[in-house]
């Protein structure tokens, strides 16, 4: 097979394992490499140190894998309805936090890695040397999908498909196999500037410039520390990610239900937000095994939900607040002695709006 043969039944192979995108993108230089240090020069890469120390393999694929010519540039789709209400779990009283779309199901890195192995070992029957990553290597792969054609990078950085929107999980192959390259996408954000204006902090400081410091999903899962208190009232019911930059983008018309039964909302996804603080270290782990949630471990998660009955919690939420106040975690319990004061301070000026 010759390399543009190689390339078609790549895509036949890639959808055959469920990817929904397959494009090709020439193993160089990423297009945004000098905007990448700049960003890190001024920090607003937060505490993600692990940007900062990848930064020359990030902008050479040649320093990732030796010899790369191509990288695969793959993309699966995990949009889902919004899943029902449990009414079991639910009572007048209790409110239930928002979890970033991606999070609703199993983790993708569980889901997408094996494919990954097997399109692999597919490229190595071919006479490829590969390396791959779903959000684990030193590749800006945002950059990648955007000259392979996956898409453009909207203003608010996030990847934007014609066809499927915003909802896709990216994934990369680099390998020595020279593949023919697709053609880059062109920018068709034009004038709408919605992501922007739906940023709840502000964290998108100007077209294509997100500030990570500001930004709600770094707040809540990156973050291993206090959430600033100025910032805590602006996460409003969020506990984990942010998907209003998503959401506001128009191109999201387009989407469609994921093939992918994993990516389905899980029980936790519409559970009480106190019913959370009851979670010990064992329950915490049974609860979201298999889920990325688990990722942040139970008192950063508990932190966020602390945050978030302090913005929408009632009086009724109090008990579990006081008894996570006394958490051993110093995270946990100051956060929720803080959402205890927000209540106390609603309740004695009834007419301040909740966030």
């Amino acid at each position: 097979m010759n390399a543009a043969d190689i390339r078609i039944a790549l895509i036949a192979e890639a959808r055959t394992l469920g990817f929904d995108v397959c494009r090709v993108a020439a193993a160089e230089k990423p297009p945004h490499a000098e905007e990448f240090r700049k960003w890190l020069g001024e920090e607003k890469h937060g505490d993600m140190a692990w940007l900062a120390r990848n930064a020359d393999r990030r902008t050479d694929p040649n320093l990732v894998l030796p010899g790369a010519r191509s990288i695969i540039v793959l993309g699966m789709n995990y949009w889902q309805h919004e899943p029902a209400p449990h009414s079991a779990l639910r009572t007048p009283h209790s409110h239930v936090g928002r979890i970033a779309r991606y999070a609703w199901g199993d983790d993708y890195h569980d889901i997408i890695g094996p494919r990954l192995w097997q399109l692999d070992a597919w490229l190595q029957e071919h006479g490829g040397a590969q390396r791959q990553y779903v959000d684990t290597g030193p590749v800006l792969e945002r950059d990648f999908a955007a000259q392979s054609g996956a898409g453009w990078q909207g203003k608010s950085t996030m990847l934007i498909h014609p066809k499927l929107g915003t909802w896709l999980f990216l994934a990369t192959i680099l390998t020595t196999l020279d593949l023919p390259s697709d053609d880059p996408s062109h920018d068709h954000c034009g004038k709408c500037t919605r992501c922007i204006t739906a940023c709840p902090t502000g964290a998108i400081t100007a077209p294509q410039q997100l500030d990570a410091r500001l930004c709600i999903s770094y707040l809540t899962i990156e973050n291993k520390g206090p959430i600033p208190e100025p910032l805590r009232p602006l996460l409003g019911d969020r506990i984990y990610g942010c998907d209003d930059c998503l959401d506001a983008c128009p191109w999201n018309r387009f989407a469609q239900e994921s093939r992918e039964s994993r990516f389905a909302a899980r029980d936790f996804v519409t559970m009480p937000l106190r019913d959370f603080l009851a979670l010990d270290d064992d329950a915490f782990r049974t609860l979201f095994r298999g889920s990325p949630i688990k990722r942040i471990k139970r008192p950063r998660f508990l932190r966020n939900v602390c945050v978030a009955l302090g913005n929408t919690g009632t009086a009724d939420d109090l008990p579990a607040l006081a008894t996570a106040a006394r958490d051993p975690d110093p995270l946990i319990a100051e956060h929720a002695q803080w959402a205890v004061g927000q209540i106390e301070s609603r309740r004695q000026n009834p007419g301040v709006s909740i966030p």
